[in-house]
């Protein structure tokens, strides 16, 4: 049987929902592997064993030493949202030790981490989105012509981050600073998007060395304001239809654009690419390297809806390690 570590945590402000993911699919892995939940926060890298005492991994080949012998892993299962799981550091390190992993590769996870990046390389390929503009900290904002660019309403969102932290949807004039501020506690560089005003779908898409999934389409109808990350993550904050009460042309087109957007980027193991129906037409809005895997994401209840089970699911990303 072989071992696989699940990389959970993570040094961002989506700490809590990765330990959920990891938890959620070591649950399910465990079935058909040998499971270890490793913990990593800063330096500090980790298992916690049953009886509550801690074992450090050593980082010159990633291999825990347990009290009678050391545990080297076949695999890793990434799932960490934010830094180090999602922008390409940890896929780096894994290269250099040569260990397979189920996410993106370190180039595509940094790209596609960096939101106003990510717009820039697939416009060069005609993928419908919204206009954009960056600022990094310590520029002089120009609120004014920010606006007459962009117009209003508008989102400011950090530009370099998995989570939902520090978006914030702007009506008037005056909000905008206290938005672009709010972003840069989250990061250094922000993008303050067009606002589109149609329906927010998502797609999960999976490709391995034999077979392509792409999986049905969730429409997103969220309480708040926006799907911020209270609508995400609290039951009865958003209502989630899968698969989408939507033309079946307009899925369609959903669907092919995610799976264009997969292989244009140079995805691996499982994705989900968001976008925002207008009339007949969907418009690219970010894509997910990690996404969400609890209970209440939408990657499980899409795998859900087509029929698979989450056993089958997973368990065909870990395999295509291996292929």
């Amino acid at each position: 049987m072989r071992t696989i570590a699940i990389a959970a945590g993570g040094d961002s402000s989506e700490f809590e929902v990765s330990v959920k993911s990891a938890n959620e699919l070591g649950k399910i892995l465990s079935s058909r592997y040998i499971v270890y939940l490793i913990m990593i926060q800063g330096t500090n890298w980790y298992w916690e064993d049953p009886k509550g005492r801690y074992h450090n991994i050593d980082k010159n080949d990633f291999s825990l030493a347990d009290d009678e012998y050391r545990i080297r892993f076949d695999a890793v299962f990434i799932a960490i949202h934010g830094t180090p799981g999602e922008n390409g550091l940890l896929q780096g390190y894994f290269d250099i030790m040569g260990i397979s992993y189920s996410s993106c590769g370190a180039f595509c996870s940094a790209l596609t981490f960096n939101k106003q990046a990510c717009k820039l390389f697939l416009k060069e390929y005609n993928i419908p989105m919204a206009d954009a503009i960056l600022i990094r900290k310590g520029d002089h904002t120009d609120t004014k012509s920010i606006i007459n660019k962009i117009g209003l309403p508008c989102f400011v969102k950090p530009n370099d981050s998995g989570s939902s932290f520090g978006v914030t949807k702007v009506k008037k004039n005056d909000e905008l600073v206290p938005a672009i501020e709010s972003a840069f506690k989250e990061s250094n560089e922000v993008m303050i998007e067009a606002f589109m005003n149609g329906r927010e779908v998502a797609c999960g898409v999976v490709k391995t060395k034999s077979k392509a999934i792409i999986l049905p389409v969730t429409e997103i109808i969220s309480k708040n304001e926006f799907f911020d990350y209270e609508a995400k993550y609290t039951p009865g904050k958003s209502e989630e239809v899968t698969p989408a009460n939507l033309p079946e042309a307009v899925i369609d087109e959903v669907q092919r654009l995610s799976s264009l957007v997969y292989d244009l980027l140079g995805c691996k193991g499982i994705v989900r690419v968001d976008f925002i129906v207008i009339g007949q037409k969907p418009y690219f809005l970010e894509i997910n390297t990690i996404p969400g895997m609890t209970a209440e994401s939408l990657v499980p209840k899409q795998v859900q809806a087509a029929g698979i089970s989450p056993e089958d699911f997973y368990s065909m990303v870990v395999e295509d390690m291996f292929a």
